[in-house]
This record gives structure tokens, C-alpha cells and sequence, in this order.
């Protein structure tokens, strides 16, 4: 390893010191064990990204469920939403590992020098430097597997088609998760987000695609790898939803979070 991209939202979107983040990680998926279930092979797992003391149980949720391929997983394929600096297309790293309080994870070389050559795709440090969609969801990558290589996307302005392309390529078989980041709905009151969110399930739900960015701040990744779980026969299934009222935050403007799980009837795919 040579350049190591450190944590930029440690004690602000989670606790920045070790024993704190494995206390808190240790916490919230504890809470969600109880209540997973066996699953299908899971291919992909939609998760949000706000402060784990707000989406963090909802995230627990997805988590938990990955545990049980602990020691197959190689390979993290993640993808969220660039929030701090706007890009054409999908941003990967010139880092060799991502830190957090936890330590350190190499990234999948290979595969970003394979990425790196598609006219979609560009390298850019400064889409990664202080990016939180993707930093919130290693810490948890961290606590529920082995070892294993990560490939951090950054997605900006892109055609939904022309990031599902992206995706295909490193979609992978049974050595690979992959991990979309997103949000729902922001800042509606707390009845009229629910409203709003359970509508965005269902469409995730019956695989529709054709989301927006008002219905989900990830809507380009989720939509593109609903666009894979199509063609590849995957099918959906909700972990958990709920919004920022019904954890830490005021009712009457709300971030709704949820959790889906894109699951293979048999390995491989």
C-alpha cells in the first residue's frame, strides 16, 4: 500500500475512535440479528448512508445479513452518490486503501486500472476525499467480513444505462458483493415522507427502475443495478425502512433510509 485515503467523516457520521466504533457497530447489528432471517444467495444490497445514530439500525439490517458469507466475499464493489464535488460519469481513487478508526482496506487495483480505461470513467482523488456515501458503509464492511479488496465508485452525472454498463463489468460471481449506497426522500415532513418513501420501496420492490434523484439521492446506482437484478433474474427483498423521525431527528423534516437485499435462487449469476 502506498496512498491511503483517510476517514473524512470519523467523529462526525460515526464515532472517530476505535473502541467507540466497535462498541456502536457491535450495538446496532446485535439489534439486527434478532430479526435476520435465512437468505438466498445475495448478490447486492441497497443501504443509506446518513449518521449511523439516524440510518444506522436501517444499515445494521443489510449488514447483518452479509455476515453469513463471511470468508466467501473478496470483493466489495461500492457505489454511492457524490455529494461535495460534481463529476461527469463514475470517479475512482488513485488511493491504494480507504482508513477508518478500524484500519485499513486495500482497494482492488486490478480492477480500477480495468475501470480506468472505459470513456465513463475518471480518476479523481477529490471526488473521494471527503465523500460520506461511501466512507459510512466500511466500518460495517469491516466489522462482518474477512479480508477483502474494495472498488469505491463515485457516481456523478451519468446515463443510467451507461452505469449499469459500468457495473456489469465488475459485477463478478460469488466473490463479490455489491454495495449501493442511497439515501430516499429529504426533508418532507415526517407522514408525508412516509408516504413518499413506501411508494420508492415498491418501485425498488418490483425492480421498476426509473427512479429520481427527489425519490432517492442514489437513484443512478440503484436504478442501474435494478437494471442488472432484472436481466439477471435477482430478486428483491426489504430488510428494513424507516425514516431520520422515527430514530434521532425532528418530524417535521425527515431523510428516509431503507435496506433491500437483491438475492440469486442459486450460486453464482
Amino acid at each position: 500500500m502506498n496512498l491511503v485515503r483517510p476517514a473524512a467523516v470519523a467523529g462526525l457520521f460515526y464515532p472517530g475512535q476505535p473502541g467507540a466504533l466497535r462498541s456502536t457497530l457491535a450495538g446496532l447489528l446485535g439489534g439486527a440479528r434478532a430479526s435476520t432471517t435465512a437468505a438466498r444467495s445475495m448478490k447486492a444490497l441497497i443501504v443509506p448512508h446518513a449518521g449511523y445514530v439516524y440510518s444506522g439500525p436501517i444499515a445494521a439490517a443489510a449488514y447483518a445479513q452479509l455476515e453469513v458469507l463471511r470468508g466467501r466475499i473478496e470483493r466489495v464493489v461500492l457505489l454511492g452518490p457524490t455529494h461535495r464535488v460534481a463529476i461527469r460519469g463514475v470517479a475512482i481513487p488513485e488511493a491504494d486503501a480507504f482508513a477508518t478508526p478500524l484500519g485499513t482496506v486495500e482497494l482492488d487495483r486490478d480492477t480500477l486500472t480495468r475501470l480506468a480505461a472505459l470513456p465513463s470513467v475518471v480518476r479523481s482523488d477529490a471526488a473521494h476525499a471527503a465523500e460520506h456515501s461511501l466512507e459510512v458503509q466500511v466500518p460495517f464492511l469491516q466489522a462482518v467480513l474477512d479480508d477483502f479488496r474494495l472498488v469505491p465508485l463515485a457516481v456523478g452525472n451519468i446515463a443510467d444505462r451507461d452505469l449499469a454498463a459500468v457495473l456489469d463489468l465488475v459485477w463478478g460471481g460469488d466473490e463479490t458483493i455489491v454495495i449501493v449506497s442511497s439515501d430516499l426522500s429529504h426533508y418532507h415532513p415526517y407522514n408525508e415522507a412516509r408516504a413518499i418513501d413506501g411508494a420508492t420501496v415498491e418501485h425498488i420492490l418490483a425492480l421498476a427502475g426509473g427512479l429520481d434523484h427527489e425519490q432517492a439521492c442514489g437513484a443512478t446506482p440503484i436504478n442501474a443495478a435494478l437494471a442488472i437484478a432484472r436481466r439477471r433474474g435477482l430478486h428483491p427483498r426489504l430488510l428494513a425502512m424507516c425514516n431520520s423521525g422515527d430514530t434521532a431527528g425532528d418530524r417535521g423534516r425527515v431523510v428516509g433510509y431503507c435496506a433491500v437485499a437483491l438475492e440469486q435462487d442459486n450460486a453464482g449469476g
